[in-house]
């Protein structure tokens, strides 16, 4: 027996007086042309926001930890990224920041970037540097004082996708082709799979290091502590954790990384930088 269209109304208005559930949807029945309700239908809350929560910007940087230091480890992938060198301006009021540089830069391409490398009071680079196949600065193999002078030191390069580190001297007796970017630095940190011979334990040597390995899959590892750090233990992270058989010191105390997907952008003074940009 069909309910009466009188007592379907009041139906619909005892409902309606009646609080529903804090989140349900609110109820509504739906009338045919006989009278005969057919169908209860949900209807949204007034300002009930359906959108789905904005996910956060993925990082190719992230932070770990290393025999009780604080580390940020960032990656690049040749399958989605590509490496460059560049010069951080020379002049401005920016000056050796990268907050010139990123004024300049396509930020949306930019994945992360990484002081590259030691420079004189000119802000460029006082060994090898290529940026886009031109070499500006030619291997330098002098002895010197400094850490840049502690042999070896090495060469971080690549083309086409394909990255490498090397120690100077086999840099200089094996590589014939110019690479699309380049930059010297040192020491070496890790060299064949062995930590760099002068380096102690953990001396007492400490500063806010970075530096960049390739492993054997041919990701390129930047890391750059947030706290003072040993050369030895800065080594063992590459070698140990990381299983790149060569890394390269890239600076300290000055070491800076600017990473657009998290708004970090450090304030260090820097000169040759390393870029890596999306595909």
């Amino acid at each position: 027996m069909k309910p009466s269209l009188t007592f379907i109304l009041a139906a619909m208005v005892l409902s309606a007086c009646t609080e529903q559930p804090e989140g349900d949807p609110i109820l509504r029945a739906e009338l045919g042309e006989d009278g005969a309700a057919q169908e209860i239908v949900p209807v949204p809350e007034p300002g009930f926001d359906t959108l789905e929560p904005e996910a956060e910007p993925v990082s190719a940087c992230r932070l770990t930890s290393f025999e009780q230091v604080s580390l940020t480890h960032c990656i690049a992938d040749p399958a989605e990224h590509r490496i460059t060198t560049a010069l951080a301006p020379s002049s401005g009021d920016d000056a050796g920041r990268f907050a010139g540089f990123a004024r300049d830069t396509e930020t949306d391409t930019v994945e992360f970037a990484m002081n590259g490398g030691m420079y004189g009071d000119d802000l460029k680079a006082i060994g090898y540097f290529v940026q886009d196949s031109d070499r500006l600065s030619e291997l330098n193999r002098a002895d010197g004082e400094g850490n840049f002078h502690m042999k070896p030191n090495g060469v971080f390069f690549g083309s086409d996708g394909t990255w490498r580190v090397l120690d100077s001297d086999t840099f200089f007796r094996t590589v014939g082709d110019r690479p699309q970017f380049g930059t010297q630095s040192g020491p070496m940190l890790v060299v064949e799979g062995e930590l760099h011979p002068d380096f102690q334990e953990n001396g007492p040597s400490r500063a806010i290091r970075n530096g960049v390995g390739v492993d054997a899959a041919g990701k390129a590892h930047f890391v750059i502590s947030e706290e003072p750090i040993s050369f030895g233990q800065f080594a063992r992270f590459f070698r140990d954790r990381l299983e790149t058989p060569n890394a390269l010191y890239l600076d300290g105390n000055i070491s800076s990384l600017w990473n657009p997907a998290t708004g970090r952008m450090d304030s260090g003074r820097v000169g040759p930088l390393l870029v890596v940009e999306k595909k």
